[in-house]
């Protein structure tokens, strides 16, 4: 069966790989329908993500079918359609027994860490699949892309009418963007590319976009009453981004990093300490954001039409996928057919 692996930085590989087992306990086999490129297979195939390993088959955003089930598997069954949650977590450290399989210590994330979905199909531990009789596989590959937006907003404690900037437009700065709007509260985008700002402006509602400048901080204190944002989400995994985000909170204010950085990330303590600041960081997300996330685009709440900009067949896609890394190719969110 088909497959496409990162062989190292900037290097696809096509292969014929042998097709999986039948699936044991616990396991299902799933068919990969939809594969979503995200900013961590970008990282990866630049070189720039810490957790990547290779050679990998990457893939983890996925909507998929289930063909067959192994023993005392109850939550789907085969012909259902799903998302796939891709953090495949222990269950015994101390992360998992306090309920945080996300940041769980032996963590391995499909398609990062262990092989993926770009492929054919998969054994996967049937636990790890969200069902949905209504939406499309489209919908589905979409679904953990926004879990990551997800588990940051709350990671924040985001409160209704509380002014929100997010930093960085991408798929991560936008799945952020929507949890953000559903909190209530006063959003604020951050970006160097225009384009970027206009889609927030024009596709996504946002009123207030900002680009960096000599003057930001009285831009911010302007849309703010004076006193900056309460929350300030950083999606960019840039150092330079990220070290600037600490002079960008309100008193008592929260600062949450998404975006993931390989080198340090400096700041004045006296800025984050006279504000009296909260920094945390948001790492991946966990079963109810799918199961919320699923329940909220079935009933309309979210809109994922405007996201997919670009599509690839997938024998296409090491030829295409370099043109995904140039911001000036509009690419908000590109999918991988495997039908």
């Amino acid at each position: 069966m088909k497959a496409i692996q990162l062989e190292a930085p900037k290097q696809f590989r096509r292969l014929d790989i042998d097709e999986p087992e039948a699936p044991g306990p616990g396991q299902a086999l799933v068919r990969v329908h939809r594969v979503g490129i995200c900013g961590t297979d970008i990282s990866g195939y630049l070189g720039k993500m810490p957790f990547f390993k290779y050679p990998r088959i990457p893939g983890h955003e996925l909507g998929v079918e289930v063909l067959e089930v192994g023993p005392g598997v109850e939550n789907v069954r085969p012909g259902d359609r799903c998302s796939v949650e891709p953090y495949m977590n222990c269950g015994q450290c101390h992360a998992c027994r306090k309920g945080a399989g996300n940041c769980c210590a032996k963590l391995d994330v499909i398609g990062v860490m262990v092989d993926g979905g770009l492929c054919e199909r998969f054994l996967v531990r049937a636990e790890k699949l969200h069902p949905s009789t209504k939406l499309t596989f489209d919908q589905l590959a979409l679904v953990e892309t926004l879990a990551i937006g997800c588990h940051a907003v709350n990671r924040s404690g985001l409160q209704p009418g509380e002014p929100c900037l997010i930093v960085g437009a991408g798929p991560i700065g936008l799945s952020t963007l929507q949890f953000v709007k559903l909190a209530g509260a006063k959003t604020i985008v951050l970006d160097t590319n225009e384009q970027r700002l206009k889609f927030c402006r024009d596709v996504m509602g946002v009123e207030h976009t900002l680009t960096p400048s000599d003057h930001l901080d009285q831009d911010l204190r302007d849309l703010t009453d004076g006193a900056l944002p309460d929350v300030v989400i950083d999606a960019t995994g840039s150092t330079a981004s990220m070290s600037s985000a600490f002079g960008y909170v309100a008193p008592t204010g929260r600062l949450v990093y998404v975006g993931i950085t390989t080198e340090e990330v400096h700041f004045r303590h006296t800025t984050f300490h006279r504000p009296e600041g909260t920094l945390l960081c948001s790492r991946n997300a966990l079963p109810g954001d799918f199961t919320r996330i699923i329940g909220l685009i079935e009933d309309g709440r979210i809109d994922t039409k405007p996201w997919i900009t670009h599509r690839a067949k997938f024998d296409d896609l090491p030829d295409l996928f370099p043109s995904y890394t140039k911001p000036e190719t509009g690419v908000i969110k590109a999918i991988v057919e495997i039908d």
